[in-house]
């Protein structure tokens, strides 16, 4: 170890040694500031496709500079309860977009077999929830022109933004807290809850915390702490926030979700974010839940797999949060 590396860990050492408590005000600052829209504009992009136990159709929402959101809507045909069908806010991770998340190939035709996002919306909607899966700005159709033949547009929007003073992180929860004006808005929604897959993660993480209308979260492939992800290895540049470091490690950015409930599922054998530094937010942010006398609202999984959407115990825990 040389004397750059022990510069880091001094670095490191001294952004996160004094942290207390957390300003949401300066979150919100590194974050960057994104215009509101008003009125939001919302329209139709696809007709309703009947999938047998499900409907499914696409839909768009306004966003910052008259850009629009694509968004997937899947629908459960019958609701035996005779309650209101649960809301939920999907995040996809890495990959080729929404599409991945509702079973279908970047082409739109049918997909057979699955992905690690593990057709994540399709086994929501099969469990009784209506489920909302925004295009993530930098996948899928909503990549720059120059990069349709590349996986995303991350590296690209980052930089730009970050030499504007912004973040992709904060323009992709601004935009997932559109998806949720459009759940009031039009599914007449307040109470909604969210998932999301590793990238999706953060993502849902950051609109947990700012958003009063999130009930409930699942996390996926996704909690750690910086040290031990996107510190220890090289990730995409969407995961940086300049000057979080300052505020927060990720337990305690996550322990923010605090008092709402909190799903955490992780597989013991992923790369991207290892389970032993998973294990160790996880104790963290657990002792925030027992100081809020909250420790019943934060379940989580360790699962044998990888970097994956497992849904074995967290859809069913977010389905009975939300009834």
């Amino acid at each position: 170890m040389n004397e750059i590396n022990h510069y880091l860990m001094r670095l490191y050492d001294g952004t996160t040694a004094h942290q207390e408590s957390i300003d949401i005000e300066k979150l919100t600052e590194v974050l960057g500031d994104f215009p509101q829209v008003e009125p939001r504009e919302y329209g139709f992009t696809e007709e309703l496709v009947d999938c047998g136990l499900y409907l499914r159709h696409r839909v768009f929402f306004s966003s910052v500079e008259g850009m629009k959101v694509p968004m997937y809507i899947l629908t459960p045909k019958t609701n035996s309860s005779g309650q209101e069908v649960p809301a939920v806010l999907a995040l996809h991770g890495h990959g080729y977009g929404s599409r991945e998340m509702v079973g279908l190939f970047p082409n739109g035709s049918n997909r057979t077999f699955p992905t690690i996002h593990n057709d994540l919306a399709v086994q929501l909607v099969k469990k009784g929830m209506k489920v909302f899966v925004p295009e993530i700005i930098g996948f899928g159709d909503r990549k720059l022109e120059e990069d349709r033949e590349k996986e995303n547009s991350c590296y690209t929007l980052a930089t730009h933004l970050l030499m504007a003073g912004k973040t992709l992180a904060g323009l992709r929860t601004y935009e997932a807290r559109g998806a949720l004006d459009y759940i009031k808005d039009v599914d007449q929604q307040d109470c909604v809850g969210v998932i999301g897959f590793s990238g999706g993660g953060l993502i849902a993480t950051l609109t947990s915390i700012l958003d009063d209308r999130i009930q409930a979260t699942v996390l996926s492939g996704f909690p750690s702490t910086f040290k031990g992800s996107i510190l220890a290895s090289e990730h995409c540049i969407d995961n940086y926030i300049p000057g979080l470091l300052n505020l927060t490690e990720m337990p305690q950015l996550i322990g923010l979700i605090a008092p709402k409930a909190l799903f955490i599922e992780a597989g013991e054998d992923d790369p991207v974010f290892p389970s032993k530094h998973t294990k160790l937010a996880i104790e963290k942010i657990e002792a925030i839940y027992q100081r809020k006398n909250k420790e019943y609202a934060f379940q989580h999984e360790i699962f044998q797999g990888g970097h994956e959407v497992s849904g074995d115990t967290s859809l069913e825990w977010l389905r009975n949060h939300l009834i």
